[in-house]
């Protein structure tokens, strides 16, 4: 029972950001309810739906909303709802009969989330795109990587998933508060452009000082600072370090064997290739279970890097339980955390149309309604 129990959710099916944010309120307790294809439509890359771990936590219809009684189902369950979530392009809704204006006709207080990459106006509206494109426009890419190399997406985790599903749900909770005080609801707009560009406040702001430039790879958290960055260590494997304030960076120094010794001042730019080179020299000395057990813990601002397959496994994570396993697949656990009302998994993710029966008849559809929908192939 999470913060949001009792909150209803209609979700029409998609990939990426919308999930996410779905994913996010059911683990936050909201009954969410998606709404898949009659017949699969291809996108994605054909995940069966045990390791479809964005799906996890909902019910699942199969509803062809191509159809015009398909559209008055999905407009039935509305009326029930708190809250829609769609993730299609601009004006898909509306061609189908449910977009915001006929959704409000049902229901005046729901909120309406629509999540798309470019928003729902503006020149490139309409275009096709990724993650990778969204964070190109507003110069994030452009500042991750390597001075002299080109520049690295970061996963899909600053557009898709920061930028767009966690803003996204962020709005719509937002708009539930809203609504919960005025009696209506309004539509959220949550492109990963607009996302992605307010993820980068801190660092337009430090351009705006001047003590950011467009030269990759030779700021302060770009790679450029020799104490913010990752180091090879005498196994093959890596340590990160983000020694940022003089205290936390002497601390370093100090437990890695440098205190002491002729070093330029921290802040030295010009030194900073020759300070990372000195740093990268001392800590291929040891392996990165012998860093950890000298720096683990220590306020130097260490971690080891682990893959995906060891940090379940980290006392720390295993200890605040950041990992759990549903179905035996490892995941991670809801956050954040509350005092009181406890977020968590509430199933693994659904196969499509696997709930049909079941959501239409709690939602308020008699059998007979149910049976003559499935025999035309509305719903499935």
């Amino acid at each position: 029972m999470g913060p949001l129990a009792g909150i209803k959710v209609v979700e029409l099916a998609g990939i990426g950001p919308a999930p996410l944010c779905c994913m996010l309120l059911s683990d936050m307790g909201a009954e969410v309810v998606r709404v898949d294809r009659v017949v699969p439509s291809g996108l994605g890359i054909g995940m069966p739906s045990r390791f479809d771990l964005l799906g996890r936590g909902r019910h699942s219809v199969a509803i062809d909303l191509q159809k015009k009684k398909g559209a008055e189902v999905l407009l039935r369950l509305v009326e029930k709802a708190d809250a829609l979530v769609e993730g299609f392009r601009p004006g898909v809704t509306e061609r189908l009969g449910i977009g915001p204006e006929e959704c409000s006709s049902r229901n005046p207080r729901l909120v309406y989330g629509r999540m798309t990459g470019w928003g729902q106006e503006g020149p490139l509206a309409q275009a096709a795109g990724h993650d990778i494109n969204y964070i190109s426009l507003v110069g994030a890419l452009h500042s991750i990587g390597r001075a002299g190399e080109a520049p690295v997406p970061p996963l899909n985790l600053v557009g898709d998933y920061g930028g767009g599903g966690v803003f996204l749900a962020f709005g719509i909770v937002c708009a539930l508060w809203e609504a919960a005080r005025s009696g209506r609801g309004q539509v959220v707009d949550a492109a990963m452009v607009d996302g992605a560009a307010s993820l980068m406040t801190t660092f337009y702001g430090l351009k705006a000082m001047g003590i950011w430039t467009a030269r990759r790879g030779e700021n302060l958290l770009d790679s450029g600072a020799h104490f913010y960055d990752v180091y090879e260590t005498a196994d093959g494997k890596y340590v990160s370090v983000g020694a940022i304030e003089a205290k936390f960076y002497a601390e370093l120094l100090q437990k890695i064997g440098l205190e002491g010794k002729e070093f330029p001042p921290q802040m030295d730019r010009v030194k900073w290739p020759e300070m990372r080179e000195t740093l990268r020299s001392v800590f291929k000395k040891k392996t990165r279970d012998e860093w950890c057990a000298i720096l683990e813990g220590s306020d130097a601002c260490f971690g080891p890097v682990l893959s995906m397959e060891e940090a379940p496994a980290h006392p720390h994570n295993r200890a605040r339980g950041t990992f759990v396993e549903v179905e035996g697949i490892i995941q991670p656990a809801p956050a954040p955390r509350f005092s009181r009302t406890k977020a968590e998994i509430q199933a693994p993710a659904p196969k499509a149309g696997q709930h049909t029966d079941e959501v239409l008849a709690k939602w308020g559809f008699l059998m007979d309604e149910i049976k003559e929908l499935r025999s035309k192939g509305v719903v499935a």
